[in-house]
């Protein structure tokens, strides 16, 4: 969710009653030699645990990696090994570590070592269907000092294609003595049951699905716990938050970076509120780089008189 989860759509998440967020991924690497945007998802959204994920393929950056997230306020720090991303797996982080399970226990170990802080690994099933090893990665993982285990139910040569095997998960669920995290498809509390049930997990994580709909995070662990769920958002409510988030992203990453940041987020609220937006009035929201016409056209479309005047 790297570009995605950043502090601004955390912050969202959060106030719709997630029970915890992540931060984007963020290369370890990086972080040592203080590049900017490495720095910048460092921040904190608000008041649940701060979660830094971690990604990385050296054992020294990693744990470098884990003291600086720590002195910035960390809560929790997260291994990546999970990321199916070309840019990511070709230089050997990501999901690459589960070709090679040595390499990602001297991460393990590396991080545990560097911070007093709990620390959990994100997976997926394996590298392929060949090496369905996530089980025997996680039990290592655990004999190391992780306390919490989320998997992906796909391999990483699916990427996203086909749909998350969620019985498969309940391997690592009976390898380990810690809580699982069961992720992948999950986009509603129906979803989020089914997940459960079929893979043993003590609980679910939301990615894509939560793309143009931050509050849905909240609304399944409202459901999953019983808890009157939070209303989503519509019309001049939804507006006002796009709009809120909008200048918020400008506000985080300067208005040249952030324009460009904004624009998938823009057209993900279209797609989930069922906005059929035609192609020229499409482009004309997502390309505008002038923030208070981009403001402006958000209010007339969640409000309706766009709808009247198509």
């Amino acid at each position: 969710m790297a570009g995605i989860t950043d502090r601004s759509f955390r912050s969202i998440a959060e106030g719709f009653g997630a029970g915890l967020v992540v931060s984007e991924m963020i290369a370890s690497a990086a972080l040592t030699t203080g590049q900017d945007e490495m720095v910048r998802k460092l921040a904190k959204a608000g008041t649940l645990p701060h979660v830094v994920q971690l990604a990385g393929c050296e054992a020294e950056w990693m744990a470098r990696g884990a003291e600086i997230a720590c002195a910035a306020g960390a809560d929790i720090i997260d291994i990546n090994l999970g990321c199916p991303a070309k840019r990511v797996t070709n230089g050997y982080a990501g999901s690459a570590l589960m070709r090679v399970p040595d390499q990602a226990l001297r991460l393990i170990e590396a991080v545990v070592g560097a911070t007093p802080l709990p620390v959990t690994v994100k997976m997926r099933l394996g590298w392929d269907d060949e090496s369905l090893n996530a089980p025997d990665i996680a039990r290592r993982a655990v004999d190391a000092g992780v306390q919490m285990i989320t998997v992906h139910g796909r391999t990483r040569q699916q990427f996203y294609k086909g749909e998350a095997r969620w019985p498969l998960v309940r391997a690592v669920v009976e390898a380990v003595n810690v809580p699982v995290v069961v992720n992948g498809d999950v986009i509603d509390a129906a979803s989020a049951r089914r997940a459960l049930a079929e893979s043993g997990a003590a609980a679910v994580m939301v990615g894509r699905g939560a793309q143009g709909q931050p509050w849905v995070v909240g609304q399944i662990g409202a459901a999953l716990s019983g808890r009157d769920a939070p209303t989503a958002p519509e019309g001049a409510a939804l507006a006002d938050l796009i709009c809120a988030h909008y200048e918020d992203m400008l506000a985080d990453y300067g208005t040249a970076v952030g324009l460009r940041v904004a624009r998938k987020h823009l057209g993900w609220y279209a797609d989930a509120a069922g906005i059929p937006l035609d192609k020229v009035t499409r482009n004309a929201l997502l390309e505008n780089e002038n923030p208070k016409e981009v403001v402006a056209m958000i209010g007339r479309i969640y409000s309706g008189e766009w709808r009247a005047a198509a």
